[in-house]
């Protein structure tokens, strides 16, 4: 461990020529291409509003840290100065600056911190072509409410200067105490806390056991985040052989690579695990660590029925032995977890896409696990979905049951019938293209009652709105549903986590009960519903696109 005495830093006011008005969070926080954030002054105008925004900066406790992305150190630096000028007492960050979403989020909470910056732009790709963002959770450790952003952007739009103070450069490359004036930098191994809230949660003796019996399995931590968290605890405590974690070294660019796990971009795992004999087991997780797609032998689990089958099996688990308190899930997301939480008897929440809006259930104590399609599932151990987290339930409910991940998902289906599910991501689509088709079919939506659609005909065709159980809050627009007359439906939303245009996601699910057919391919099964819904919203005519981007 080093140490560095504190310095005598100097403070400065910095102006601003302009303020910058196009600063506005996503459900995500701020992201942006790594250029416009080098921008002079456009990293320091989001840090100094969400300073001036967030409760508790004079005498606090901040956590900061991120995926390891291009811009990750700059941004450290420059945040750690504008701490010292706003009056922080203590800033926690870690070596290297290295800090998944999901152990910023156990930080926060263990070190009972005003909140955290996690600096990513999650599955986003990185290097000086790329992308970088900056996130803001709150003292729960979860992502803060729209309130806040909102502030945030209202203080952008105005704000005049900054305050910075101009010291020496924290080493990060130990652990160590240091100090910028009055203010303390404690740089932590960022792994370690992390991994020992894993070990109350899971028996890894009975995983060890599991993968020590001819259980090779394969995890792709993508150049990103997860790579240290992977190898000290697969290849570190569970035993599992040197080189399982693939890709495991964090890379300022992800190694030229897309750290999104899916079939996509993740095609090398994939292939491995379904063309491949040599693995029983893989999993993959993206930039900061938050998602995460789990693979058999020549099998993959969709995310809406990862999550129903971890519900359950819940009570494998050791911190889950005694039941869950309930189960939410994103609209988008299949309602595959929905006929597992009737079967169980537990409350099933419909929320809008964002993890901000589990907190409120998650802090209420109404639900225990929560997850979405996008590949991202987690618990009430933090306030964030947790990649890592998913892959050890998955490994805990394998050595419990000593089956395949075919097995499991045929069984489950077997019991609870199927929902073949699919997403079609159009990426990068120009925004008044993409704006267009989307206005057209919310325009459409009161003609569409009692049409026919694939065969069936709708029932309810709407958007979105949900209304916070916990605070009566009211969130509107959160995507266009086409419900049919059997239970099937079609979701079309614009993304908000893209940098470069826009992305149009179609999710289509069609059930079919434990009686019916449930080995279909789900393109084929949903053909029908795909033609469609391209027919009905002119997908090709108007993105000039013959096929989807991404097919999840």
């Amino acid at each position: 461990m080093t140490t560095s005495a504190p310095a005598d830093p100097t403070q400065r006011q910095v102006r601003l020529e302009t303020p910058f008005t196009d600063q506005k969070p996503g459900t995500s926080g701020l992201r942006k291409s790594s250029s416009q954030f080098e921008e002079p002054n456009y990293l320091e105008s989001f840090i100094e509003a969400s300073f001036r925004t967030l409760p508790g900066v004079q005498g606090g406790t901040l956590v900061l840290g991120g995926d390891g992305r291009y811009g990750n150190r700059r941004a450290i630096d420059v945040i750690l100065r504008m701490g010292a000028a706003h009056g922080l007492s203590k800033v926690i960050v870690t070596t290297g600056g290295i800090l998944s979403t999901p152990a910023a989020s156990n930080l926060i909470r263990k070190r009972q911190a005003i909140g955290g910056i996690i600096l990513s732009a999650s599955h986003n790709p990185g290097g000086p072509e790329g992308d970088f963002g900056v996130k803001v959770n709150g003292s729960n450790g979860g992502p803060t409410p729209a309130t806040f952003t909102d502030a945030v952007f209202e203080c952008t739009k105005t704000l005049e200067q900054y305050s910075i103070v101009d010291a020496a450069t924290i080493p990060l490359d130990s652990t160590g105490l240091h100090s910028i004036g009055a203010m303390q930098v404690e740089v932590i191994d960022g792994v370690d806390d992390f991994v020992a809230l894993m070990q109350e949660l899971f028996n890894f003796e009975q995983i060890r056991d599991l993968i020590r019996s001819d259980f090779p399995l394969a995890f792709d931590a993508m150049h990103a985040v997860t790579g240290p968290y992977a190898t000290r605890l697969f290849e570190g405590l569970l035993g599992a052989p040197a080189s399982s974690v693939r890709n495991g070294v964090p890379l300022e660019d992800f190694g030229g690579g897309h750290p999104d796990p899916n079939l996509t971009y993740a095609h090398e795992l994939a292939e491995l695990l379904l063309k491949g004999d040599d693995y029983r087991f893989g999993a993959a997780c993206d930039g900061d660590g938050d998602r995460n797609m789990i693979l058999g032998q020549h099998c993959f689990v969709n995310p809406s029925d990862s999550l129903a089958v971890l519900t359950a099996n819940a009570t494998l688990a050791p911190a889950y032995a005694s039941g869950l308190a309930g189960v939410a899930r994103s609209m988008p997301t299949s309602a595959a977890v929905d006929v597992v939480a009737k079967e169980l008897g537990i409350a099933c929440f419909e929320t809008p896409t964002g993890w901000k809006f589990f907190g409120n259930l998650l802090d209420a104590g109404k639900i225990t696990l929560c997850g979405e399609e996008s590949f991202g599932t987690g618990s009430n151990h933090v306030r964030e979905k947790d990649g890592l987290w998913a892959v050890l339930f998955w490994l805990q409910i394998l050595a419990e049951r000593r089956c395949s991940v075919a097995e499991i998902m045929a069984e489950h289906w077997k019991r609870f019938g199927r929902h073949y599910y699919s997403r079609h991501d159009y990426e990068a689509v120009a925004s008044e293209a993409a704006h267009g088709l989307y206005d057209r079919l919310e325009s459409m939506l009161p003609s569409l009652l009692g049409q026919s659609f694939a065969g069936r005909n709708i029932s309810t065709a709407d958007n979105f709105s949900y209304t916070d159980p916990i605070d009566q809050s009211v969130t509107k627009g959160q995507g266009l549903r086409i419900l049919l007359d059997d239970g099937s439906r079609v979701v079309v939303r614009l993304s908000g986590t893209g940098t470069k245009g826009a992305t149009i996601r179609v999710y289509l699910e069609s059930y079919v009960p434990s009686s019916g057919d449930l080995n279909q391919d789900p393109q084929i099964a949903l053909a029908g519903m795909i033609r469609a819904i391209n027919d009905l919203a002119e997908i090709q005519q108007r993105t000039g696109m013959d096929h989807p981007t991404v097919i999840t």
